[in-house]
């Protein structure tokens, strides 16, 4: 008996090449009885996936030959870019009709970057409570817990029973379709406690809801940086996160599934920006990937310059004894590795709250005693390689106190740097990077070149 083959990544999603060259196909023919087949009983995120493996004409043509199929969880699942190339495809009529049954955060997400024309078409498609809800969410700050929230969620007053709040969930009252705890308010809507699902239908019905409340429960203002409250349901265990106004009344909830998207998207962006390469997504033509790159190429040309200088300060000390321009490369470069391996762990303990300033100064020394650490390590092997290599123990010495001068000051500044720039206000992930590397190629060939020129000539 033949083994089956294993699944590959795409294919366990539901996307494999034998779909996209069937759907190519059917696109290429405009056949759209062909896509329907194909695509109407796959899950959003497979279509979403799809949609970002072939291109803009493709994507097009797709749209063109399979109208009115593109719903409101198809484009909650596409990347941002992507999300507003489809949409501007879309005519308003269809994409009222796509976000019609969505939770009020995915429309809050979908509306908030549409043109007047288009977010007026979908306001007008939902209900006036709805949009009310909508409405209002716009008004708060971008990154907000306002902004992201769910409206959708269940209250209780707090000196109900279980019976009493399963006869209220077995009513003709509207439910989120996804819920998890039970609210608990006071007279004035203010919330006081959660009860999760499973505890109201593990216990009898005369229990009352506040002796199932659980601990973790927290409130968030609507004010709060989403973010801070993704974090917080990360460390806290939490399934939903209250949300409040500015009297205290609970007007919606933040969820783990939510929570952990803010937490991978911040991530993904902090690891894009590390690298200078913006925000961008495979499906972001040439020419706008040029554009996101190209400001942080110039800073790098800005600050090779720089360090080209500290070369030239010493053109004769190189002329004098070529091995110097043969080993200088190996200092400015294990000094620009070292600075980045601080510099990410730094960016990463930022990100998730672990680097504070009780803990600063313990986590910098930490990483300038690596870096003295590692330094004498490669200082020992340098000095050897440079003594046999060129016959030169002098040389041995110099690029031995540089490797450790350098690797000392990679650490201070790949720790350092990120730190200040965010006392500072800027994001320490988007400019951290080309800083350090600047401060140890400057460091590096200064402190090579100019105990060159002290000791050996």
């Amino acid at each position: 008996m033949t083994e089956e083959p294993l699944e590959t990544e795409d294919e366990a999603w539901g996307v494999n090449e034998r779909l996209l060259a069937d759907v190519r196909a059917a696109v290429e023919a405009g056949d759209g009885a062909t896509l329907s087949a194909l695509l109407d009983d796959r899950h959003a995120a497979d279509i979403a996936h799809l949609l970002e493996q072939i291109d803009a004409r493709e994507r097009r043509d797709l749209l063109t030959a399979w109208p009115g199929n593109l719903d409101g969880e198809i484009l909650s699942e596409l990347t941002e870019s992507l999300r507003e190339e489809v949409i501007e495809q879309l005519n308003p009529a269809e994409l009222a009709e796509a976000v019609r049954d969505l939770d009020s955060d995915d429309v809050v997400d979908l509306v908030e970057y549409l043109d007047e024309e288009q977010q007026s078409a979908v306001l007008q498609a939902l209900d006036a409570s709805d949009r009310v809800v909508i409405e209002q969410a716009l008004t708060y700050p971008e990154e907000s817990a306002g902004r992201h929230m769910q409206s959708e969620l269940v209250r209780a007053p707090e000196h109900w029973t279980v019976g009493e709040t399963i006869d209220y969930l077995r009513s003709d009252v509207v439910l989120p379709d996804q819920f998890y705890h039970i609210i608990l308010v006071d007279p004035r809507l203010k919330a006081v406690g959660y009860v999760s699902l499973g505890r109201v239908l593990s216990h009898p019905r005369a229990t009352p809801l506040k002796d199932l409340t659980e601990d973790s429960f927290r409130t968030f203002h609507v004010e709060q940086d989403v973010e801070e409250v993704a974090q917080a349901i990360n460390h806290y265990h939490m399934i939903t996160a209250p949300v409040v106004d500015s009297d205290d009344r609970v007007v919606g909830v933040i969820t783990i599934d939510d929570a952990m998207m803010f937490l991978d998207e911040e991530h993904e962006e902090d690891l894009l920006r590390l690298a200078g390469v913006g925000e961008g997504s495979l499906s972001d033509s040439v020419l706008e990937t040029s554009r996101q790159r190209v400001p942080w190429l110039t800073v790098n040309l800005f600050t090779a310059i720089l360090a080209s200088l500290v070369i030239a300060i010493f053109e004769e000390t190189i002329a004098g004894l070529v091995a110097l321009a043969v080993l200088m490369p190996i200092v400015a470069s294990m000094g620009g590795n070292a600075g980045t391996q601080s510099l990410t762990v730094a960016v990463r303990a930022l990100a998730t709250r672990d680097l504070t300033t009780a803990n600063v100064w313990r986590v910098i020394r930490r990483e300038v005693l690596v870096g003295l650490i590692n330094g004498v390590i490669f200082a020992v092997i340098m000095g050897a390689v440079g003594m046999v290599w060129f016959g030169a123990p002098l040389l041995g010495l110099v690029i031995a106190v540089a490797m450790v001068i350098n690797l000392v000051i990679a650490g201070l500044s790949g720790a350092g740097i990120p730190v200040l720039l965010e006392k500072l206000g800027f994001d320490p992930a988007l400019a951290s990077g080309t800083f350090v590397t600047t401060v140890t190629d400057v460091v590096g060939f200064f402190a090579f070149l100019g105990l060159a020129s002290l000791i050996l000539l």
